[in-house]
């Protein structure tokens, strides 16, 4: 990364831009770096996710109450029973029996709608508590993601780091990967650009040489082609890449080494 897109990375362009806060020419600018670099797009889709999801998350809004809709049901014409004056007994205590049935009958179905209502209520806010949640993790992992991100970026830039192109032999004639190390930083890290494809039972695994002995770095896959840090060791003489069994080896097998180069604090 040069030191152009470094010092854009670092300012508040890109966070302003997405605001829609710079001026006509900021604008300009920016749109330029993103549609020439990369690092700035990739940056710039990062923050306007981040983003999306921070608008999702604040326009959540509690379900309606089910209050309204109860008293609703509770206003709708209900049957009145009118009771007129007889001399007859039987029949004034028969009809006021069927009121108080239909009163009853009527509050039931009010009681039932209202806890249906209210159960449908409890299940929508578990589901919005579980989303929120969800939604907490998500913005929380990008910006770990984003983190790191902007670390590689000052690692690579750091006129500290010196850069190592590892290419295959006669085995694995397309296997390329690049070392970054930084010796004052103490950081090593590996980009795999091409890893040629081996059986199921074995995979590549990469060595660091020190004091004659072979430090296990891990193992490297076609699967991950993005810059991923390996354990940094002090004094290595060199870095070697071999054909080990599947989940990898306690010891280098030498013999089947495809890749290796010398670090310059060999010379």
């Amino acid at each position: 990364m040069n030191d152009k897109i470094y010092t854009f990375l670092n300012s508040d362009l890109l966070g302003k831009y997405i605001e829609g806060d710079t001026t006509p020419k900021e604008t300009e600018l920016v749109e330029n770096y993103i549609s020439k670099f990369p690092e700035v797009e990739h940056a710039y889709n990062t923050l306007q996710h981040n983003l999306e999801i921070m608008s999702k998350y604040h326009a959540v809004e509690a379900p309606t109450s089910v209050l309204n809709n109860v008293l609703l049901e509770l206003d709708k014409e209900t049957p009145v029973i009118k009771l007129q004056q007889e001399n007859n007994t039987h029949k004034l205590w028969f009809r006021f029996s069927i009121a108080a049935s239909a009163v009853a009958i009527l509050f039931a179905c009010a009681s039932f709608i209202f806890f249906s209502k209210n159960l449908d209520l409890k299940r929508e806010n578990q589901v919005i508590v579980d989303e929120i949640f969800d939604l907490r993790s998500d913005i929380e992992q990008n910006n770990n993601r984003l983190d790191e991100v902007m670390s590689q970026f000052k690692q690579l830039n750091n006129p500290e780091t010196q850069k190592y192109i590892i290419k295959g032999n006669n085995r694995a004639k397309k296997l390329k990967t690049v070392a970054y190390i930084n010796p004052k930083e103490k950081t090593s890290m590996i980009d795999v650009v091409s890893l040629p494809e081996l059986p199921q039972e074995q995979c590549y695994q990469i060595w660091a040489e020190l004091n004659g002995k072979m430090i296990n770095l891990g193992i490297l896959d076609e699967t991950d082609k993005e810059l991923k840090s390996i354990p940094y060791t002090e004094n290595a003489l060199g870095l070697n890449i071999t054909i080990e069994p599947k989940g990898g080896n306690t010891s280098a097998s030498l013999e089947n080494s495809v890749a290796e180069i010398s670090l310059k604090s060999r010379e």
